[in-house]
């Protein structure tokens, strides 16, 4: 007769890869990303490679009309870029770094999404060489908005 522990240990090991929790879904290692930008733009092309370069999935589409987009993602005024992407069921807006969009998708807070409002030097996509300037990763919700991150 085969002891329970054992055989439910080994069934376990066989049916759950190593370092799973039971119950845990895997997120998923590649997360999806669509971006919204003009055809135009330059500086959104660099940072769709800062994002694939970081691990992201990214789904581009090209539009001659942005601020549409942005407008029925009631993207504030105030945080506008010159990009908009979904991620996960949260809107990311300009120049945000690949870490604080992960950095987002791990805590989950109950929010709207992230912005980098403007296109400072430096932020992924507007890199200048040694040139940069100090930037704000903005959080914001129906309640307003926070500082999320600094770089």
């Amino acid at each position: 007769m085969i002891n329970r522990r054992i055989f439910i240990g080994t069934l376990a090991a066989v049916l759950v890869p190593a370092g799973t929790v039971l119950g845990a879904l895997p997120k998923p290692e590649k997360p999806s990303i669509s971006v919204v930008r003009s055809p135009d733009c330059g500086c959104c092309g660099a940072w769709i490679d800062h994002l694939r370069d970081s691990g992201f999935a990214v789904e581009e589409t090209l539009s001659d009309d942005v601020e549409a987009f942005k407008d029925q993602h009631a993207v504030p005024q105030p945080l506008r870029s010159c990009h908009t992407a979904l991620v996960e069921g949260y809107v990311i807006e300009g120049h945000v770094p690949a870490e604080a969009i992960r950095t987002l998708l791990d805590q989950r807070p109950d929010v709207l999404g992230l912005a980098v409002p403007g296109m400072p030097i430096g932020s992924p996509g507007m890199e200048m060489g040694d040139q940069s300037e100090p930037f704000e990763v903005i959080l914001w919700s129906d309640s307003g908005t926070n500082i999320f991150a600094s770089y």
